[in-house]
């Protein structure tokens, strides 16, 4: 870093760089506005339709001077740590528009009126659609975003609990076919369009998960059954099995045995309540999406929601690629210093992705991080007659492969670094090599 910035070596001492991210955290949202304007510019972005989902990251640690780390529902499967949620803002095509960092605790229903005028505040007014899960819009916030004036267009998952209310009107509507294996329904009611959508896919994925998850379950009762431990045991064993489980767990009926009774094969025993399952098989695949687009094509309202999914793989870059998690520092400015780097990662990680889309649309951003890591910077040191030393900074030439890869993307590297020579040294330190050593 001081031979490409041609500063001395201290501008990479560990002090200073636990200092810049300090700086730089004042700035956050001058970054943000900075980089929609360039991806607009680079990419043509478009910023109509926004993703909205949470996550959490924890920390290693007691974290006693950071007030925002605290328990709350782990995302990361590490109840035992403190931990903070992250909200993030992002486009379809994986561009963040904004993020903030909250308690650890936070419910997701808290989060959604305040990133809603955040949005507003920042980048003005706009036709805008949110695009969110179930469980993070309230009644009241919908209602908001439906009022004369504001209409905040937004799409959002519906609990299958609907489905059940209005079942006799569904079942009355024909299904309507908007892609080779996804059909939907169309129902409005009280100036909201209710989406059921069907997809043979995702219906085969979600029984092949359940069948997996009872098929588990009932191995491990039947093995409890041939070898009937103690009833203490036995219902620790089965509490450990129905948290494996989930929901697989409810569609089995088990008979345990009283407080008094022994654990026998008459005493214990289970059975699957297969009309409950079959019940459930049949919605499987079925979702119910709500949306105040009335007019907008189903086929349309389909294909935004399950870009859903690129808000996690946003997620699955932060936490396994960009190392968000865990946390182990312990002040919260460097905590959220710490969230903000690897946010500005991930935002030159995405614009590597849009632009391999253009100019190399075969390659992953991953597959050319790893063949640029293979060009390394090195310091040739060559002794002079009168003891200074000529140093010579250079970087590795590209290898064939690796050359057309960079004028694929057109990219090129920078100059080599000029050479640089040390002071001379002095009279009774000419021929010492010890001196010499601790000059390397």
């Amino acid at each position: 870093m001081d031979a490409l910035l041609e500063e001395n070596f201290q501008v990479a001492d560990k002090d200073r760089l636990y200092r810049c991210p300090d700086r730089v955290l004042e700035h956050k949202q001058d970054l943000f506005i900075w980089l929609r304007q360039k991806w607009a510019e680079l990419f043509q972005a478009d910023f109509e339709v926004l993703l909205y989902d949470l996550t959490s990251t924890y920390f290693e640690g007691e974290m006693e001077e950071d007030p925002k780390a605290k328990r709350g529902y782990s995302r990361d499967s590490r109840p035992d740590c403190l931990q903070v949620v992250i909200a993030l803002v992002v486009t379809p095509d994986g561009f963040p528009l904004a993020y903030e960092v909250m308690d650890g605790n936070t419910s997701e229903h808290k989060t959604l009126r305040p990133f809603l005028n955040h949005i507003e505040n920042t980048y003005g007014k706009a036709r805008r659609v949110w695009v969110m899960d179930r469980g993070i819009p309230t009644e009241a916030i919908l209602r908001e975003m439906r009022e004369p004036g504001r209409e905040i267009f937004y799409l959002v998952g519906t609990p299958q609990s609907r489905i059940n209310k209005h079942e006799k009107k569904w079942l009355d509507l024909p299904w309507q076919k908007v892609r080779e294996s996804v059909q939907v329904k169309l129902y409005e009611h009280e100036g909201e369009l209710y989406v059921l959508a069907r997809s043979d896919g995702r219906q085969a994925k979600e029984t092949a998960m359940r069948r997996k998850r009872l098929a588990r379950l009932l191995r491990k009762l039947r093995a409890m059954r041939h070898s009937l431990p103690g009833r203490d045991q036995l219902l620790l064993r089965i509490g450990a099995a129905k948290k494996e489980a989930g929901r697989a767990f409810g569609f089995v009926k088990i008979r345990l045995p009283l407080a008094e009774e022994s654990v026998t094969r008459q005493t214990f025993s289970f059975q699957v309540e297969k009309s409950k399952l079959q019940k459930a098989q049949q919605r499987d695949g079925h979702y119910l999406l709500r949306s105040n687009l009335t007019a907008e094509d189903p086929a349309v309202l389909w294909t935004r929601y399950v870009q859903l999914t690129q808000i996690e793989a946003v997620f699955r870059s932060l936490k396994s690629d960009l190392g968000i998690r865990p946390v182990y520092h312990r002040l919260e400015k460097r905590v959220d210093a710490h969230i903000l780097i690897a946010f500005l990662a991930y935002c030159l990680q995405v614009t590597l992705k849009n632009r391999l889309q253009i100019h190399a649309p075969g390659l992953t951003p991953t597959a050319v991080l790893e063949k640029l890591g293979t060009i390394q910077m090195i310091d040739v040191w060559i002794p002079t007659r009168d003891g200074r030393w000529l140093i010579l900074p250079r970087y590795t030439q590209p290898a064939k492969d690796l050359q057309l890869l960079l004028e694929q993307i057109q990219l090129q590297l920078p100059s080599q670094p000029p050479p640089r020579i040390t002071a001379p040294a002095l009279p009774n330190a000419v021929n010492a090599p010890t001196t010499q050593s601790r000059l390397w």
